[in-house]
């Protein structure tokens, strides 16, 4: 399955008053530390595998990118990119990231913000991303973190009085699909252990760089919930590079 919720007209309503799409990388908690994985971009031929906006994009172009293709499943999501994060230097194309085929050896860097739970199989998309980039290459990206995954709601347990207790954590090794509700709605998204990324990328050929597993920074800790966040991680940063 390939999940496309972001085509839905009230899903994708929903997502665009989410700080992230209003306020770009800035409205994302996660952004300063992505952003102290990405390698230089001068000069560099990148491929955003679930561009969304394209905010990574534009970032990469603004940083000496001199080619970016950036793809999405979402023609909404792209529509959207194409309005705001515009630019001669990026080619935006709507293809699911399992059925895009790109020649070796092509990219210098490839990103992915965020997407890779949605798809139902890791390791042959780290394979295909190996093969796509040029030695030395480097592959970031972010995704839920397997904690966040596991039980499948994603959603905390509550006392009698509404208060929060505890996040559940359940079915930890038990891989694959889950049903979520994000936004309001039902969204299939798939579970894999800490252990499957890391032997996943291991096997396709990377060295892995670093493992990052992103707090809100300061400057949203003030916000409505933010301080619950820290009570457990939501997200997992791989940096990795093609030897």
């Amino acid at each position: 399955m390939k999940e496309n919720r972001y085509d839905d007209k009230e899903f994708f309503l929903a997502y665009s008053r989410m700080m992230r799409s209003e306020k770009g990388l800035e409205g994302a908690g996660e952004w300063p530390e992505l952003e102290r994985h990405l390698p230089d971009f001068s000069g560099k031929r990148v491929l955003d595998l679930g561009c969304g906006y394209g905010w990574h994009d534009a970032y990469a172009v603004q940083h000496g990118a001199e080619y970016v293709l950036a793809t999405d499943i979402s023609s909404r999501m792209l529509e959207r990119a194409m309005e705001i994060n515009s630019n001669s230097a990026i080619e935006y194309r709507r293809i699911a990231m399992e059925d895009l085929e790109l020649p070796d050896s092509s990219f210098d860097v490839v990103i992915s913000s965020l997407a890779f739970h949605y798809i139902s199989d890791f390791q042959s998309m780290a394979v295909k991303i190996h093969r796509w980039l040029r030695p030395g290459g480097a592959f970031v990206f972010s995704a839920e973190h397997p904690v966040f995954t596991a039980e499948g709601s994603q959603d905390w347990c509550y006392g009698e009085d509404g208060d929060i207790r505890h996040f559940p954590v359940d079915n930890y090794f038990y891989e694959g699909r889950r049903e979520a509700v994000f936004l309001g709605q039902h969204v299939v998204k798939y579970h894999r252990t800490l252990t499957t990324y890391v032997r996943s990328l291991l096997s396709a050929g990377f060295r892995i760089l670093d493992i990052a597993e992103p707090q809100p920074p300061e400057s949203m800790m003030e916000l409505d919930g933010m301080k619950d966040e820290m009570r457990r991680p939501i997200m997992i940063i791989f940096s990795a590079i093609k030897e």
